[in-house]
């Protein structure tokens, strides 16, 4: 997993509430336990008609999609089954953030875990991105997770939560597995320590 360093997207917006992870990939690709590929079926149902060619009218498939890197999504993003496919397939289209005001708990963990930075703003600020890609299909923010900020080019910033752990991870391009595996010296030492019988550390 790349390190998530902060970087500058392009904005695309889908102002749907309550997306859920079979929305975002359908179950019939849950086949698969490779991430190669699955940017191809994001938002299968909505990208494509029943013949198989690209929805005109989704926005995915529209030119303000092409290069963007952030996702600006309704309310109670990811809801529904715990399906890891569904940040890989956000990745695989080439996402790097998800913007939303809240996220269901397990897909948010799952994001976490992936490299896919899921950001929590203010209604207020919600909004004002959505009108901002309704009023330039080029909008862009740039995002750093090193000060947890949103920054729109006026200057203005809006910060989000994230728990100190997984900044952490996500900052070394790690995960849990590896956070512990960086640290074994460590651990060895303290349970070497704590195997010593009390009698022998007076």
């Amino acid at each position: 997993m790349q390190p998530v360093k902060a970087f500058r997207g392009k904005v695309v917006p889908l102002p749907i509430n309550d997306i859920d992870t079979d929305q975002i990939i359908p179950a019939r690709f849950l086949k698969t336990i490779e991430k190669l590929g699955l940017g191809e079926n994001l938002f299968n149902d909505w990208r494509y008609l029943p013949d198989g060619t690209p929805n005109p009218e989704f926005v995915l498939n529209q030119p303000r999609a092409n290069g963007a890197s952030i996702l600006l999504a309704g309310d109670n993003f990811g809801c529904g089954s715990s399906r890891e496919h569904a940040p890989w397939a956000l990745l695989g289209f080439g996402l790097r953030a998800v913007i939303s005001t809240s996220f269901a708990d397990i897909f948010r963990n799952n994001c976490l875990k992936n490299g896919l930075l899921p950001i929590i703003v203010d209604v207020n600020t919600h909004q004002e991105l959505f009108d901002r890609t309704d009023a330039d299909p080029e909008f862009a923010v740039s995002v750093d997770l090193e000060t947890q900020s949103v920054e729109f080019l006026d200057g203005r910033t809006a910060s989000f939560p994230i728990d100190g752990f997984s900044r952490q991870c996500l900052l070394e391009g790690g995960d849990q597995l590896s956070y512990i595996q960086q640290r074994m010296a460590a651990i060895t030492a303290y349970e070497r320590v704590s195997a010593t019988p009390l009698d022998t550390l007076a």
